[in-house]
């Protein structure tokens, strides 16, 4: 097992697993275009769960057992080509092709746990593991059946077994009288903050080239051009709000932690409200330059603008638990937006955009100062 006292570097597997994720943002992406609307958003929702729930489970649990080891090796290679078809999955998985999503899901998770419950290297850990396979025992029924139901009622079994899946993983899978003790968890607290910091990278990379891929099925207009130098001035801005100086206080704060386990357990559970952040992002900044002539921008100006407010929520409460710092200016940054997500339906395309770097670029250099 992997100590604190060694330490090391991401395994290239690790990042080659990565990849598979980043096809999800764009399968994420499409299926909320696709499917404007409240059932549309919820059903982009429970994926995105599902999606950010295999990789957070996948990761962490890599990085107790680490990737080094043949049988973990193994396990990310097989989890990797699971979550290729599922991620290809999403955009049918709530009409007629339900089982390609559900199915990979439900391995990729249900597998390895039961090879941890048995192989981790520490009592606690294979109390742990099992733990987690009592709550996936809740929430496998309820994919499988809405697998097996029409495509009206399949969202609510699966937004209920999201729901179980989700509340497991942000409340560490407890059950009546037993929860981990991760104070006395060895672990190498700097990797799988290095593994969500790349994975945050890839994440924003892949909203670039989606913003590519938009840009040349449009006309080179003026108009068009300024949209899209704003929405790529944006994800400067999102990646300039966490990687300017932030990071390193994570780092610092996580390794001084009593129980890092825990610290970096909050971190993996802000990454959903980051990743729905940066789907919305995508979806809105694309619907942006279709319209870009349009005297409102709608739907997707408000998407554009409540992508980022959502991106600094999650933002804003891990650094108020966890640092106690440089959470009010990203507290600020997101009432602003949240605001002006409901004036954008009303606004032109570039005024939203424009609005959009002025914040981010304000709150980059406000946080940078601090």
């Amino acid at each position: 097992m992997t100590t604190p006292n060694v330490r090391r570097e991401v395994a290239p597997l690790e990042l080659f697993f990565d990849l598979v994720f980043v096809f999800a943002v764009g399968q994420l992406t499409h299926h909320l275009l696709a499917h404007l609307g409240r059932r549309g958003a919820a059903e982009t929702l429970v994926a995105l769960v599902a999606v950010c729930g295999v990789w957070t489970f996948t990761s962490f649990e890599v990085t107790l057992l680490d990737v080094e080891r043949g049988a973990t090796r193994v396990i990310t290679v097989v989890v990797m080509g699971l979550g290729l078809f599922m991620n290809a999955g999403i955009t049918r998985a709530f009409a007629g092709g339900p089982w390609l999503f559900a199915v990979p899901m439900l391995v990729a998770l249900v597998g390895p746990g039961g090879y941890a419950a048995l192989a981790a290297p520490d009592a606690e850990l294979r109390r742990h593991f099992a733990r987690v396979l009592l709550w996936f025992a809740v929430s496998t029924p309820l994919w499988v059946v809405g697998a097996a139901a029409d495509p009206e009622t399949r969202l609510w079994w699966w937004a209920a077994a999201a729901l179980v899946d989700l509340a497991g993983t942000w409340t560490a899978h407890p059950f009546p009288g037993r929860t981990t003790a991760t104070e006395r968890i060895e672990f190498d607290a700097r990797h799988m903050l290095e593994r969500m910091r790349l994975f945050l990278i890839i994440l924003l990379g892949e909203t670039v080239l989606a913003l590519g891929r938009v840009l040349s099925e449009h006309t080179p207009e003026v108009l068009t051009v300024l949209v899209a130098v704003g929405g790529f001035a944006s994800l400067v801005g999102l990646w300039a709000v966490y990687f300017g100086r932030s990071e390193e206080q994570v780092e610092q704060h996580t390794e001084a932690a009593e129980d890092p386990v825990r610290s970096v357990h909050i971190g993996m559970n802000v990454l959903y409200g980051v990743l729905t952040g940066l789907v919305t992002f995508a979806a809105g900044i694309e619907l942006v330059l279709a319209h870009v002539h349009d005297a409102r921008a709608g739907v997707g100006g408000a998407l554009a603008l409540a992508g980022p407010a959502i991106y600094l929520l999650s933002q804003t409460i891990y650094f108020r638990v966890e640092t106690g710092t440089g959470w009010r200016p990203r507290a600020i940054g997101t009432g602003v937006l949240a605001v002006a997500a409901v004036a954008a339906y009303w606004l032109p395309g570039y005024a939203v955009v424009a609005l959009l770097v002025v914040v981010l670029a304000a709150l980059a250099a406000a946080l940078r100062n601090q």
